[in-house]
């Protein structure tokens, strides 16, 4: 049988850099145009990888009884700068495993009814704030939103004025690299140079300390004060011990708690605008998704969790504007042919989120939002990974979708708002995140509910 050749991107290593920087959809789009489903790439830092987006190679690639792939911490060296040396994505093999063990519980169980009734309560206060007939951004309400739970049910932080304090210093810092010129300096490793007091590096490096130093105080403080009653998630990681009776170390502690900031925090909130965006875009999907909500007789978080055309308008919320467009790199450990093209042993690949959510064989018209698509079909996890897969998939996947489906659900059963942009909203880079252009216009109407009876008694 004749090998087929991957093809390579012709254009020059710091082009291929700018231009999946800039526009990066734009830029995958093309390249699967003109290279197909396999090709080569110099746009992630220094490393050349092969983009991957074919459900049959995934699938090949990622069987566990297969043993191709190996997901080294090293790969992700790009983060370091956000979440520190100890942060579980950054670590490999045993120490990787026996940390992701330990983190894992936390995130299930009995204490998510808990989390439930804490992420329905935050939302219903962040609404109180909203004016009737004035316009606000919603990516601005979710991150409001998400933060709170990240400091308050994550980690645990009641204190008004600490909470304060630490909420400021994390919204500036995760702001400075939030338009796709300033997360160059996150995507771009040459560009992080200290050149002065009010270089973007320093100041990005002078605010990621203030957060490490208040984060160490926090955890000291609470390891002095360890209440067994205490669920929030840095409670129960202090608590937790891994297999030889050793807990996690502080530095640990530290750089998993911004772990979990980066990859639960604007991730989530971006999910949320986009899909209040496309629910008030499609009045059909509104009508929908309310009707199913005010059929709940309960206002048992779980049950909001497990309603069905809910979950379908998350999930294609991830499909269609995917939150990152990649999982974590990979590594070949031996040579694999993949529909008649050779891999070598080592070549670096990744799975590209964007590019397999949008193929037309899976998702028919996939430029449309359609919730029904997730409802009359199951995806596999080669289809559909908004979360990534593996061992490097996402930690907290279970809590995010939890989570969103209890905000948007509060948001529509409290509050009736009206879509306020004039044009369709496009996709634009905030760090290494996707998110809606504009943040999404809307407005709440006079009328606070959209139900004839209170809605408190449903959230």
């Amino acid at each position: 049988m004749m090998v087929k050749q991957i093809e390579k991107l012709k254009s020059p290593k710091f082009i291929q850099q700018i231009e999946s920087t800039l526009k990066p959809m734009e830029f995958l789009d093309r390249c699967a145009k003109n290279y197909g489903e396999l090709f080569f790439t110099n746009s992630f830092g220094n490393l050349e990888t092969l983009v991957v987006s074919h459900p049959q190679d995934l699938q090949e690639l990622f069987n566990p009884t297969n043993k191709i792939l190996d997901a080294p911490g090293a790969a992700n060296e790009i983060f370091k700068p956000q979440i520190g040396e100890n942060s579980l994505i950054v670590q490999d093999g045993e120490r990787h495993q026996r940390q992701r063990k330990l983190m894992t519980p936390p995130f299930h169980g009995e204490q998510m009814l808990s989390y439930g009734q804490q992420i329905c309560e935050i939302t219903q206060q962040a609404l109180q704030h909203l004016k009737p007939g004035e316009t606000f951004i919603v990516r601005h309400l979710s991150e409001n939103i998400t933060m709170t739970i990240i400091l308050k049910v994550v980690f645990g932080i009641d204190e008004e004025l600490k909470f304060k304090k630490l909420k400021n210093l994390m919204a500036t810092w995760l702001d400075l690299t939030s338009s796709p010129l300033s997360a160059s300096v996150l995507l771009l490793p040459s560009l992080q140079k200290d050149l002065g007091a009010w270089s973007p590096w320093r100041k990005y490096l002078r605010l990621r300390q203030q957060i490490d130093e208040k984060l160490m105080a926090e955890i000291l403080e609470r390891r002095q004060q360890v209440q067994s009653s205490r669920l929030d998630i840095l409670s129960l990681l202090i608590q937790a011990k891994y297999e030889d009776g050793e807990a996690m170390s502080d530095r640990e502690l530290r750089d998993n708690l911004l772990t979990l900031l980066n990859a639960g925090h604007e991730t989530t909130a971006t999910a949320i605008a986009w899909a209040l965006y496309w629910i008030h875009q499609q009045p059909e999907v509104y009508e929908k998704i309310l009707h199913e909500l005010q059929g709940l007789n309960t206002p048992d978080p779980m049950r909001i969790a497990q309603l069905p055309y809910l979950t379908a308008v998350c999930q294609e919320t991830l499909r269609i504007y995917p939150v990152v467009l990649f999982t974590f790199p990979r590594i070949t450990l031996r040579s694999v042919n993949l529909r008649g093209y050779h891999i070598a042993s080592g070549t670096y690949v990744t799975p590209c989120i964007y590019l397999t959510h949008r193929r037309e064989d899976l998702y028919p018209q996939p430029l449309k939002f359609q919730p029904e698509r997730f409802i009359n079909r199951k995806y596999t996890s080669y289809e559909f990974f908004p979360f990534g897969g593996g061992s490097r998939q996402c930690l907290g996947q279970v809590f995010a979708l939890f989570e969103m489906k209890l905000i948007l659900a509060t948001i529509l059963l409290n509050s009736q708002l009206k879509l306020e942009e004039k044009a369709p909203v496009t996709p634009a880079r905030r760090g290494f995140l996707m998110g809606p252009q504009g943040g999404v216009k809307m407005s709440k109407s006079d009328r606070s509910c959209p139900l004839d009876n209170n809605c408190s008694m449903y959230i």
